[in-house]
């Protein structure tokens, strides 16, 4: 009998620890910032509403056609910038959330304004919780962890400059400043940590940095792109980057655009083409597998008065075969796609549907990819999205 009754003891402690087990334990999860200060009128009309409603939500994709809600925190975010102001680390234990825009008042009229916080999110908290905010720069933007989880950069669009924060388990501190250029907006690393490309957007131009263990240096090395570059992702092998560039007004103007495709191997990295895609690239993923990449096209579905206006955007698939990228299809999605991101296994595609307020998920099957015709809501108006590990 007291055998029996250590076993479902056991077995009692044993489906505890199941149901409390730390998110960055458990498999996979997706960030989203939900922006809810630009607004409508009754008549259409561009408004600022009050700071106070943005949330940051946590996805747990267990079941990838079925995300489930893990929390939803109160931080405000912002969709005036790339859709990459958060990121989850590689090991999946703090999540940072860049802080860009808030609301102002200006003798009684609502404005938005730059900010100078990041967030950090304890992910190992049940549920994960805010766990200290850092002050960087001026308009904190697009940012990126390190492959190895030491080190994140933030781009700081107002100041021209990059942050460089050091992790330390989950204490975040600014340790440098980087000039870069006025306009800097997103940086990523290459996955092999030697280099960070920073894109220079109203330049046309991608800084490459050099990354020496903890120091960050900039050479003034570009590469030019096409128009505005807004976003940028690279290879898992670090040989190739794609940046999604957005046009030459920086938004929807009924006009194709393009993804630049630079060479990052030997000692002159190059662009070696500009592959056209929709209007408005502005979301944009590579798979974990280095086969496919995703370029998500507003396509004016943001701007009804427009003689370019779309119902939907739509997601430009394209294939990686070595240096050479090519589209090989257009799905269309929801209205005002923003953010977009594989699942950690490549079997699967999100992509946020800013004005419909939700998620479409599309299946990866080798180089096909389909629309899966299944949604889940964002719990607001997701401006951007990363994946963890």
């Amino acid at each position: 009998m007291p055998s029996l009754l250590l076993k479902q003891c056991a077995a009692a402690s044993l489906a505890l620890l199941a149901s409390t087990a730390n998110p960055a334990m458990a498999a996979p999860f997706m960030i989203v910032g939900n922006d809810e200060k630009p607004g409508v009128d009754a008549q259409g009309k561009p408004v600022i509403n009050p700071a106070g409603n943005d949330t940051v939500a946590i996805f747990d994709l267990a079941k990838p056609e079925d995300p489930k809600l893990v929390v939803a925190l109160k931080l405000e975010n912002s969709i005036v910038g790339p859709p990459t102001n958060l990121a989850i680390s590689p090991n999946g234990s703090i999540a940072l959330v860049a802080d860009s825009m808030t609301v102002t008042d200006d003798n009684g009229t609502r404005k938005l304004a730059p900010t100078d916080k990041v967030f950090v999110i304890d992910m190992k908290a049940n549920p994960p919780k805010l766990a200290q905010t850092v002050t960087v720069g001026k308009q904190p933007s697009g940012l990126s962890f390190s492959p190895k989880g030491d080190m994140a950069l933030v781009a700081n669009r107002a100041d021209g400059t990059i942050s460089v924060l050091k992790i330390d388990g989950s204490n975040v501190t600014q340790t440098g400043t980087v000039q870069v250029s006025p306009g800097v907006s997103h940086v990523v690393f290459t996955p092999d940590g030697k280099r960070a490309l920073a894109l220079k957007s109203p330049d046309n131009k991608v800084a490459l940095l050099d990354i020496d263990g903890d120091k960050v240096t900039y050479n003034k090395l570009d590469i030019p792109t096409y128009p505005f570059p807004y976003n940028i992702v690279v290879s898992p092998d670090s040989k190739l980057a794609l940046t999604a560039d957005n046009g030459g007004g920086g938004s929807s103007d009924g006009n194709a655009d393009a993804v630049t495709v630079i060479d990052l191997e030997g000692a002159h990295p190059h662009a070696v083409s500009h592959v056209t895609v929709g209007d408005a690239p502005e979301g944009l993923a590579i798979s974990p597998k280095g086969n496919l990449a995703a370029a998500l096209n507003v396509e004016g579905s943001n701007m009804k008065q427009a003689w370019f206006y779309h119902q939907n955007g739509s997601v430009t698939i394209l294939r990686i075969q070595g240096k050479t990228v090519t589209p090989i299809k257009t799905i269309e999605v929801g209205a005002f796609p923003e953010p977009t991101a594989f699942s950690p296994d490549g079997r699967y595609l999100y992509v946020g549907n800013y004005a419909d307020q939700d998620f479409s998920i599309l299946k990866v099957d080798g180089t096909n990819v389909t629309n899966t015709g299944k949604r889940f809501k964002s719990g607001g108006h997701p401006a951007s999205m990363r994946m963890g590990p």
